[in-house]
């Protein structure tokens, strides 16, 4: 394993000078040997993704983001669709087997994770998106545990702490196959195309060495690891999760004005660091926006949530999202949440105008929405029965003047 302070100075590729630069990397297996590879000429990198959910969310946009700096820095990326081993189930560092999903709604999650993917990555010729059931779901039992099993001993399997912390909750067999699945994955894309690297989080550190393993066992390979940190936000939360749930990357599950919404409102300490990880901001732009304290440090704020919507949902949606952003805050003012209202399975409207201060009495607030001086995201609304669920940051106004953004969770 290489050591991100004892060889950073000798990577000269651009892609590794990008990923030591903006703080990409954890651990790799051998940073000066994948350096010389990628000297050579370009090469084949993958990150793989198990479709447990039709949307993917923040915590896998790391990987994206270096999936997509790889393509950018004229490599060839595969974006790895877990059709087959969704259906097993990953048990690293979790505590509980995840549920049990059929084909067709593994099929259905593929579809649209597929889509985010590709809008993160782009379309050019260099970016793929494969399935692993193409192999796995096509491979014999005996064949299997001949081929790939048959270089897996069970003590180096049970010395692993992503089995050794679920053994006392019943790991399951099918999970404790699970590794052998990745690395073999590893290995067919190594054979059909030619895949030197595969890249994940911090906690797939295990498998993607496991993977390593096999193909210098089964077929002499050398191939690499690298992996990104796991973030903690500044308040000690896993990136990506919040009061609400996961920031979800599909619009149809987090509209992209509110996950512009959660960007701005990162905490300030976070700003520097999410700005070179989550944007292609040019370093000297990073060091400016970073540099930013007490108020103006919003600025950097509005750039980072611009930037990575931009990204995720593309310039036209970021664009209207900022717009939105300033319509409803007048210059100067701040365009955080204003008030958090814990309502973990959502709030009426009239309560949610007397929690703002909006309204004193529910029969104030009924007059006001039989008036239509009530709008909620730019829509009126009509209904003093409507129901608000939890979000992050949703706007709402009453008159002309009384503005308001709201957390609701």
């Amino acid at each position: 394993m290489s050591n991100l302070d004892e060889t950073s100075s000798d990577a000269r590729s651009e892609f590794l000078s990008v990923m030591t630069e903006r703080g990409f990397v954890q651990q790799c297996t051998d940073l000066a040997g994948l350096d010389s590879v990628l000297l050579a000429g370009p090469a084949t990198g993958f990150v793989g993704f198990d479709a447990t959910a039709r949307s993917l969310h923040v915590g896998h946009l790391l990987s994206l983001m270096a999936l997509r700096w790889f393509a950018r820095t004229g490599n060839r990326a595969i974006a790895l669709m877990g059709g087959a081993t969704t259906l097993v189930g990953d048990p690293s560092f979790r505590n509980s087997a995840r549920p049990m999903l059929t084909p067709a709604q593994v099929g259905n999650n593929i579809g649209a994770i597929s889509a985010q993917v590709r809008r993160v990555l782009g379309h050019g010729a260099n970016v793929t998106v494969a399935d692993n059931a193409e192999w796995l779901g096509k491979v014999g039992f005996i064949d299997f545990l001949r081929d790939v099993g048959a270089h897996f001993t069970v003590p180096r399997m049970l010395a692993m702490e992503s089995v050794r912390s679920r053994l006392d909750d019943g790991l399951t067999m099918l999970e404790f196959a699970y590794m052998m699945l990745q690395s073999a994955d590893f290995v067919e894309l190594a054979r059909r195309e030619g895949c030197v690297l595969q890249m994940g989080g911090s906690d797939q550190w295990g498998n993607i060495c496991n993977g390593i393993d096999l193909a210098r066992r089964t077929d002499g390979r050398t191939l690499f690891g690298l992996t990104t940190p796991l973030l903690e936000t500044a308040s000690g939360v896993k990136m990506g999760k919040t009061a609400n749930g996961a920031v979800w990357l599909d619009a149809d599950m987090l509209s992209p004005w509110e996950f512009w919404q959660f960007w701005r409102n990162v905490d300030d300490a976070d700003v520097p660091r999410f700005l070179r990880l989550f944007t292609e901001l040019p370093m000297p732009e990073v060091g400016r926006l970073s540099a930013l304290g007490g108020s103006e440090v919003n600025e950097a704020k509005k750039a980072l949530a611009t930037a990575v919507t931009a990204i995720v949902h593309g310039e036209a949606a970021a664009r209207l999202a900022a717009e939105r952003a300033f319509a409803l805050f007048a210059e100067g003012q701040s365009a955080e949440v204003t008030h958090t209202v814990e309502a973990p399975d959502g709030i009426g409207i009239v309560d949610l105008l007397l929690e703002v201060g909006f309204a004193s009495t529910k029969g104030e607030a009924r007059r006001l929405i039989q008036g239509r001086g009530v709008r909620i995201a730019g829509r009126t609304v009509e209904d003093d029965r409507e129901m608000l669920a939890s979000s992050p940051g949703i706007e709402i106004a009453a008159g002309k003047r009384r503005k308001a953004l709201v957390a609701i969770g």
